[in-house]
């Protein structure tokens, strides 16, 4: 099954330039429904008007050379290794989704656009059903076992809100587009079929309304930080140093005022252990 076109089979009912075709407009869905999405919430207004306060309270100019260093950075640690999640377990689900979510679009369009009446079509079909399994393993590990409002707030697996819209129609694609390959030649495998690309089109039909264009904002934001911190404006806050400091105490008098003169080590808080008391 693995090693097998999935789509070969359709190109006899379907023809190859209408699979071509939905392909384009679902990515034609995404760049436009991401671009409506950044003026809706005004995302991009906000980084710029961000980044003109920054400038102002910035306390050294960043050369061209140390902003491309810090975008190949916020390239290598925020998107390409998520380093922003400190649970492991956390970040490992985000890598195996994420990397699933890539390697399964790009085999699908490889597969639609240069093999569609082929069985055979190279190493792509394995990376095909990898990519879906890898998301499968990702998604429904963060789904049922560390999803915030399950493993911390106790509520069942199967609540379903609107913000869950994102990842309940990536997991349903996924999973029945591995159970239509499993089924392909049957009455079952159709039906299969049609969930898949009803789930697909959810799932790029709907970012106006989902976390997908989510995506896009969190690297900029990333980027953005880096930027702040390198020109020492820290996004417009204190930076504020050792507390015991008397120059500082003496910028900041809330510190001894409500903490002391030699603040203690408040240690980690809401970290030191894990919220599980419901």
């Amino acid at each position: 099954m693995i090693s097998i076109n999935p789509f070969s089979e359709l190109s006899g009912f379907i023809p190859p330039i209408a699979m071509q075709i939905y392909i384009i407009a679902m990515i034609v869905l995404v760049i436009g429904s991401t671009i409506l999405d950044t003026i809706h919430k005004k995302s991009a207004a906000y980084f710029f008007e961000n980044a003109k306060k920054a400038e102002k309270s910035a306390k050294r100019t960043v050369s061209g050379g140390e902003r491309a260093g810090l975008a190949i950075q916020t390239v290598a640690s925020e998107v390409l290794t998520s380093s922003e999640f400190a649970n492991p377990q956390r970040r490992l689900s985000h890598l195996l989704t994420m990397y699933g979510f890539i390697i399964f679009v790009i085999a699908t369009a490889a597969l639609i656009f240069a093999y569609p009446t082929e069985a055979s079509a190279g190493i792509w079909p394995l990376l095909w059903h990898l990519g879906a399994l890898m998301l499968c393993v990702g998604g429904y590990w963060f789904w049922f076992f560390i999803r915030v409002d399950v493993s911390s707030e106790g509520n069942p697996w199967y609540r379903i809100v609107r913000a869950d819209l994102f990842i309940v129609s990536l997991l349903t694609t996924a999973t029945f587009a591995l159970l239509w390959s499993a089924t392909q030649g049957s009455a079952i495998g159709w039906a299969l079929f049609a969930l898949f690309i009803l789930s697909s089109t959810t799932l790029f039909g709907t970012v106006l309304w989902s976390k997908f264009a989510h995506m896009f904002f969190k690297p900029a934001a990333a980027y953005q930080k880096k930027i702040t911190r390198a020109d020492g404006s820290q996004e417009n806050l204190p930076d504020l140093g050792d507390l015991s400091d008397p120059a500082l105490q003496a910028r900041f008098p809330d510190i001894p005022e409500y903490m002391g003169t030699n603040p203690p080590n408040m240690g980690l808080g809401i970290k030191r252990e894990a919220p599980r008391h419901y």
